[in-house]
């Protein structure tokens, strides 16, 4: 491994850098959108792949094959890349609380709340995420600058992603408060971990994205042996595809977007993709599914759109 430079903490500990590791040159804006649009568009389609999956297939073993695969494709990308998974129990902590924030809790909470709250009133409470992560960084971490454009494009985004869903989605609020609580706790976890994932600089994206699938294949997959018997279980081809599909694509490739998008876009322009998930799922919907697309749901597409160009704005 080829290190660029020699860095020491206060302890004399060796923090060499690596071409993985090293501080990002400027990063090409146009290229960060077209990776964050990717993710968005990753994430989804998730969606699409979990509705033909999870008929034959019990969630929580779902998620366990999901983070399962994911963590391998991830090994295999490390190796392939001559990169090595930290060895610091402390970075492994911080990795654990990361996989929580990130899969593990958020996905749960996610899981459950669904079971008592319409799919149309779930996507829109699970995309206020970036209005957690300005919150949080106003009020507790201040990590980066906040201006009048990303939070009016916050708030447009959220507008877009209801116009999208529905408003009739709407009508539920206040029905199910449990269940409705559970997913917004879920899209703080999310804006948490945008926060939070800023940490892991040091380790690269590659590497950060493998150490928390592998906290997640640690908590998920004895779960799911002990409450599902996985291997009492006879999946089709199809459901099989699809959970390939969301672990390789929509969780290890996007994570390792999302990792690095957090060191180059910052936690609100990170977060600001899941106003697009909606949109992208809009658009899967009709090449796939034969929905078509209404007057409100191209201008709240347009309008999540604007929402996401207004949070990521250059200063």
């Amino acid at each position: 491994m080829v290190y660029l430079c020699a860095v020491y903490d206060d302890n004399g500990k060796d923090r060499r850098m690596t071409k993985e590791t090293a501080p990002m040159k400027t990063p090409n804006r146009r290229f960060e959108i077209s990776l964050l649009l990717l993710l968005a568009l990753f994430w989804g389609s998730s969606y699409l792949f979990l509705k033909v999956a999870v008929a034959e297939i019990p969630p929580l073993t779902l998620i366990a094959a999901r983070v399962g695969g994911a963590a391998l494709f991830l090994l295999i990308v490390l190796r392939f890349r001559k990169e090595r998974l930290p060895n610091e129990g402390r970075t492994w902590r911080m990795l654990g609380v990361q996989s929580f924030l990130n899969s593990i809790g958020a996905w749960t909470l996610l899981a459950w709340g669904q079971q008592h709250v319409d799919a149309g009133l779930a996507s829109v409470l699970n995309s206020t995420s970036p209005i957690f992560v300005f919150l949080f960084t106003v009020l507790v971490t201040r990590h980066e600058a906040i201006g009048a454009a990303k939070v009016t494009g916050a708030v447009i985004g959220i507008c877009g992603v209801t116009l999208i869903v529905g408003i009739d989605a709407l009508q539920g609020l206040g029905a199910s408060v449990a269940g409705q609580l559970a997913c917004l706790l879920s899209a703080a976890l999310y804006a948490g971990a945008a926060i939070y994932g800023r940490h892991f600089g040091h380790l690269g994206a590659c590497a950060t994205a493998a150490g928390t699938m592998l906290w997640g294949v640690a908590v998920l997959v004895p779960l799911a042996l002990v409450f599902d018997r996985p291997w009492t279980l006879s999946p089709s081809l199809a459901a099989i595809a699809a959970t390939a599909m969301l672990s390789i694509f929509c969780t290890g490739v996007a994570l390792m977007l999302y990792f690095r998008l957090v060191r180059t876009l910052g936690s609100l322009g990170v977060a600001s993709q899941a106003y697009m998930r909606a949109g992208f799922g809009v658009v899967l919907g009709m090449m796939f599914l034969g929905e078509t697309m209404s007057f409100t749901v191209a201008a709240g597409l347009a309008a999540a759109i604007l929402g996401v160009a207004l949070i990521n704005w250059r200063s």
